[in-house]
């Protein structure tokens, strides 16, 4: 047992230096300067010039509420269709659901500058239709649009996952029992598959609420997230301390969504009603 003990300890003994080093020291250095001055002295007035970024925290939640809405609307049914579809098929979708992330975020952001700018593809082709061109780059709307092509598959896998593993007997018995399409999927696989929705907005709403390269390549510089104020803030030795403390803030914001997906995930039901 001993042997197994120090065998195990020696094994961890790398996950727990990078962790040390790359996750707990980034965590502790961003308190501290959240809490101090550019000369080291304890303060709380960098906590309380948060109230200054009130109007950019807003909209950040806003901006990526929406694109996790939107994100599940569209989800939802794929990761149903996925789920319900042959072993082959299934393979096929999943590539296909992939592929784009097998591409690099900047390359994809780019992309979509492509397609969506002034002289991009899209109205390349509502002119050659004769069709007034349309300006969505430097819009909110733009960087939803980035928001939800960057991360659909994170909300498309978990809730997929989930659903292929209910039982197909107790779809069976709620036809058995008078349940059309609708109230089966309302009924059984809706709340089967709670577990997996929870993840998903989590996986989505994080990194969406955290991002700036999207909003600053689609956003064209318009307005700002809270990504792009954070990065801001650190690009000047004076002001790390403002942006520590708004980093402190999106940690907590990020440690409860965790939490969140954690409670719903070791409450999982998959394959049972209750």
């Amino acid at each position: 047992m001993k042997k197994r003990s120090l065998g195990g300890s020696i094994a961890a003994a790398p996950h727990v230096v990078w962790s040390i080093m790359f996750i707990v020291a980034p965590l502790l250095f961003v308190i501290y300067y959240a809490f101090t001055t550019s000369d080291g002295t304890l303060t709380f007035e960098n906590i309380s010039a948060l109230s200054m970024y009130q109007d950019i925290f807003i909209t950040s939640v806003e901006m990526s509420v929406i694109a996790t809405f939107c994100c599940f609307l569209i989800a939802y049914p794929l990761a149903y269709f996925m789920a319900r579809a042959s072993e082959r098929k299934k393979r096929v979708y999943m590539v296909l659901l992939m592929l784009p992330m097998w591409t690099n975020l900047l390359i994809r952001t780019y992309s979509m500058m492509a397609i969506l700018d002034d002289g991009g593809f899209l109205n390349t082709l509502l002119l050659t239709l004769d069709m007034a061109p349309v300006h969505i780059i430097g819009t909110k709307g733009a960087v939803i649009f980035g928001m939800v092509y960057d991360f659909f598959p994170y909300m498309t896998l978990p809730i997929y996952t989930v659903i292929s593993k209910i039982d197909n007997r107790l779809i069976e018995a709620s036809y058995d029992l008078g349940c059309n399409n609708l109230q089966m999927i309302t009924r059984v696989i809706l709340p089967l598959s709670k577990s997996g929705i929870i993840s998903g907005i989590t996986m989505v709403f994080v990194p969406s609420i955290s991002t700036f390269y999207i909003s600053q390549k689609l956003g064209g510089g318009t307005f700002e997230l809270i990504g792009d104020t954070i990065e801001r803030q650190f690009q000047t030795p004076t002001t790390y301390n403002i942006g520590a403390a708004i980093s402190l803030v999106m940690m907590i914001l990020i440690l409860i969504s965790l939490a969140i997906m954690n409670r719903f995930s070791d409450a999982e039901t998959s394959g049972r009603i209750g």
